[in-house]
């Protein structure tokens, strides 16, 4: 027995590794941190390709090859090569019986020359008077012949793909047996209406005739389809043509069934197709703008394979409400592009199942929302980012792994929780596994293995290290999307978030965003989180809430941060109701340094990082700083994130 080996190409590679989606989630996150949407960054990453399989197409890439292809097929050709040799054939047929009649002297030969010379101009109406002629010359009875084969295979041809080959050498037999079929096909869709069709009887039809139908289809309905798609492109073929030239060609195919006996049979098809598949575009005229002649076969399958790649190409522009990869139908990818974009296209759609059944995404009322577990994800690289853009040379969080983080061992231990950052205490542990039965045999050498379940493990107790209560206030009005500060706050509050859950799990942290009113916003809600197109900027609402904040944690250090780019210009009144007055009201300062004060007299000292540099702002700030003694920055948005997480963790240490 011999084996060959070499490379696979019938589809993916079966033995590749599955495809890392966080690293999609990475990519849609360097979006989402830039200030994207979960939708618009989901969108633009399956438009660009997968990060990292650069031997996979993006829906871009394929969309680029539709368009090309869109543009190839319109410079094909022109619509009326049939009429067009139709008309040459019968000129040529004419003037061999001319010949053949001009050395006659007869009355008969000049008679028969005036018939010819008063045919009608319509090609058409001359072959149906010509139908019934009594040709002199053989050569042109052969080439009258010839026109009507070719007339009835391009018609035929026109409604079934590749009967124009099994028409090739037509007798008498091969037309009875495609009427038989015709009727066949009609009574088979009759029954279907009537709900009696099963499958058995398709496949007995296509054992009969499979032969006639070169796709292939594994059941009625998609024989129905490649029927519906086809019939449609010839009525848009007759749609694209001059008035004249529809006539004529519309004259032509009526008479070439009613010859072949087909009228009927072929009337009935036309109608059981249109009522199954009225969304096809059946009389929307195309521009083909080619110089060759396209016999009418080639027309139609020009035309039918344009409808196909005009509806490929709305499916892979995405561009509409609830678009999803799903739209996209395999079979028409197939057909325009081939095998290969069908595998590309499914790794997309993979991509895009994975993260909604691994947890990252989450589709809720129609709406793409991320996960909390994606969430973290994002924080952690907003919280990567903020860390690799600070100076390495500078003092501060390095990893350092023979330090405790959680202060001074007090020599007790007990059972690990989850989000305990104190020291494992390796010999309790050990010894929990060896209590509980996880001792493996001894392996060679007097070696044992000790098994290990999450209950066996115990952390070292420490001295309890302060915790702080963390208020980030983030302005949210519009503003901040106008002067493209907006994605640099929203990466500023994810890095905190995460900072504080790894590093700080005893501390409380609280993330207000303020625009017209105020209002906290969940670690889930970060990422997704977009700007509020209103006017307002009511800091004095957002202190309220971080103040209410502080006070369910007496206990704990306050830590206020603001990063805002105006003053403030809205208050809440008594009622609840948002007041706005620009420039700012005396009312709205008042209330703002009032609430300003509780902060102070709660110990709070609160930084403010300001994304703009307006005198009002300035005078504003400046007012908060000598009354409260907290801090005023002036960031550039790329380095806010640096200057949030470093301050935080100068007021840690300073504690």
């Amino acid at each position: 027995m011999a084996f060959r080996y070499g490379e696979y190409h019938d589809g993916p590679d079966p033995l590749a590794p599955p495809y890392d989606v966080r690293a999609a989630l990475d990519e849609m996150g360097d979006a989402i941190l830039s200030g994207s949407t979960p939708v618009h960054a989901l969108r633009d990453l399956l438009k660009r390709g997968l990060p990292g399989a650069q031997d996979r197409r993006g829906l871009d890439d394929m969309l680029r090859e539709v368009r090309r292809r869109r543009r190839d097929l319109r410079e094909r050709g022109r619509l009326d090569g049939t009429l067009e040799k139709a008309r040459a054939l019968l000129d040529k047929a004419i003037g061999q019986e001319r010949a053949e009649l001009f050395p006659d002297p007869s009355d008969d030969a000049r008679l028969r020359e005036a018939g010819l010379d008063g045919l009608p101009e319509d090609t058409a109406s001359a072959i149906q008077e010509l139908s019934t002629y009594d040709w002199r010359s053989s050569a042109a009875r052969q080439t009258f012949e010839e026109l009507r084969d070719l007339l009835r295979r391009e018609v035929l041809d026109s409604q079934f793909r590749g009967l124009r080959d099994a028409l090739a050498n037509p007798d008498p037999e091969a037309m009875e047996r495609i009427r038989q079929m015709m009727s066949d096909l009609n009574d088979m869709l009759d029954k279907d209406a009537r709900s009696e069709h099963t499958q058995a009887d398709f496949d007995a039809f296509m054992g009969k005739y499979g032969d006639l139908f070169p796709e292939k289809p594994r059941n009625l309905d998609e024989l129905v389809d490649i029927l519906a798609r086809r019939a449609a492109a010839t009525q848009r073929m007759l749609a694209s043509m001059t008035p004249r030239q529809r006539e004529e060609l519309n004259n032509l195919i009526n008479q070439t069934l009613d010859q072949a006996g087909l009228a009927d049979q072929m009337r009935r098809l036309g109608e059981s197709l249109y009522a199954r598949r009225p969304d096809l575009a059946w009389n929307a005229p195309e521009r083909l703008t080619g110089e060759e002649p396209l016999a009418m076969g080639d027309a139609v399958t020009a035309l039918e394979e344009l409808a196909d790649l005009t509806q490929l190409e709305t499916a892979l522009r995405q561009d509409y409400p609830g678009a999803r990869l799903d739209d996209i139908d395999e079979a028409a990818v197939r057909r325009a592009l081939g095998r290969s974009a069908v595998d590309d296209l499914e790794a997309l759609k993979r991509i895009e199942r994975e993260l909604e059944e691994q947890g990252y995404l989450l589709r809720r009322r129609g709406k793409l929302e991320l996960t909390p577990k994606a969430v973290r994800r994002l924080g952690e690289t907003a919280l990567r980012r903020v860390f690799n853009s600070l100076d390495a040379g500078r003092r501060g969080d390095h990893d350092q792994h023979d330090a405790g983080s959680a202060g001074e061992l007090t020599g007790s231990s007990r059972p690990w929780r989850f989000g305990d950052e104190q020291p494992i205490d390796v010999v309790r542990t050990l010894v929990n596994g060896v209590r509980s039965g996880g001792v493996a045999p001894a392996r060679t050498g007097g070696q044992v293995a000790v098994r290990l379940s999450v209950d066996d493990f115990e952390v070292a107790e420490t001295e309890r290290r302060t915790a702080a209560a963390v208020c980030l206030l983030v302005d949210l009005s519009y503003s901040m999307a106008l002067r493209g500060t907006w994605a640099a706050a929203k990466q500023t509050a994810l890095a905190l978030q995460a900072l504080v859950a790894s590093k700080f799990p005893q501390d409380a942290v609280q993330i207000i965003g303020f625009s017209n009113y105020a209002r906290v916003l969940q670690p889930d809600e970060l990422a997704g989180l977009d700007w509020d197109m209103v006017q307002g900027t009511n800091l004095h609402h957002a202190l309220l809430i971080a103040g209410r904040h502080l006070d369910r944690h007496p206990d704990f250090e306050p830590v206020v941060l603001v990063v805002t780019d105006g003053e403030p210009t809205a208050h809440l009144m008594r009622n609840g109701r948002s007041a706005f007055e620009w420039p700012p009201s005396h009312e709205t300062l008042e209330l703002t340094l009032a609430e300003v004060d509780k902060m102070t007299r709660r110990r709070a000292t609160i930084n403010i990082f300001m994304l703009a540099a307006d005198d009002r702002l300035k005078e504003f700030v400046d007012e908060v700083a000598r009354r409260n003694g907290g801090r005023v920055f002036s960031p550039s948005a790329e380095r806010l994130g640096e200057y949030v997480v470093s301050d935080f963790l100068r007021l840690r240490r300073s504690r």
